[in-house]
Order: C-alpha cells, then sequence, then structure tokens
C-alpha cells in the first residue's frame, strides 16, 4: 500500500531535476519558497485565471499542507511562518510550491478546501 508521503516522496524525486533544492543553504532555500509564493505562483495564476492569486493564498496553502492542518497551531503565528521552519520543512514546502507550479489546479483547488475545512472557513466542503 503506497502512503501519502510514499506518493510525495516519489513525486519529490520526479521534480528534482528541475531545480533541486538539496544542498541548498537554509537562506537559499528561505530565498526559493519565497520566490515561489511571493512571485512565480502568482503569476502563474493571474496569466491562467486561477481563483488563488495572491501570494499569501498559496503561503496559506502549502504550509497547511505541510503541517495537515492550520499552520499556526504548530508555528507562532506572530513570527515570519518561513522563517520557523527546518531546513527539511522547508524543502518540503517548496516541493508543495512545485506542484502547484506544474500546473496542477485540481491538486491546488483540493489542497485549498483542506487547508479552508482546517480552518473551520467552510467544513462542509470535501
Amino acid at each position: 500500500m503506497c502512503t501519502q508521503s510514499d506518493w510525495y516522496g516519489e513525486r519529490y524525486g520526479e521534480l528534482q531535476g528541475g531545480g533541486s533544492v538539496d544542498g541548498l543553504h537554509r537562506y537559499e532555500l528561505q530565498d526559493r519558497y519565497l520566490e515561489l509564493t511571493r512571485h512565480s505562483l502568482p503569476a502563474i495564476a493571474r496569466l491562467k485565471g486561477w481563483s488563488l492569486k495572491e501570494d499569501h493564498c498559496f503561503m496559506r496553502v502549502i504550509l497547511d499542507q505541510l503541517f495537515q492542518d492550520c499552520w499556526y497551531n504548530h508555528l507562532d503565528r506572530r513570527l515570519r511562518a518561513y522563517k520557523q521552519l527546518n531546513e527539511a520543512q522547508l524543502r518540503r514546502a517548496i516541493y508543495l510550491g512545485k506542484i502547484i507550479e506544474s500546473g496542477d489546479v485540481v491538486t491546488l483547488e483540493r489542497w485549498n478546501r483542506e487547508s479552508l475545512r482546517w480552518r473551520k472557513k467552510n467544513p462542509t466542503v470535501r
């Protein structure tokens, strides 16, 4: 039986060839995460007409997916979330962002619904 973590591990390996984050320093990982969430993903979203377009929405979805829960149940919400992530979490957040960057809008929409449900913003959505 393939678990969700196995699936992500396999997908991570597939995506490594295009902009691998292995061997990057913590600050480079933070920069890559911010580039994805602040610039790349909002630009793609505007171009393709996605429902999510704002950088903070992509950050919310990625961080909530990272923790499988509302991220501020795990980090201090008064501080910048990305600065509190360890290197493995930063790599994982970048990986999740690259899934979205690849154009997987179905996954993005599912992750957004999950994020909203974890936040009890729209708990009836599945």
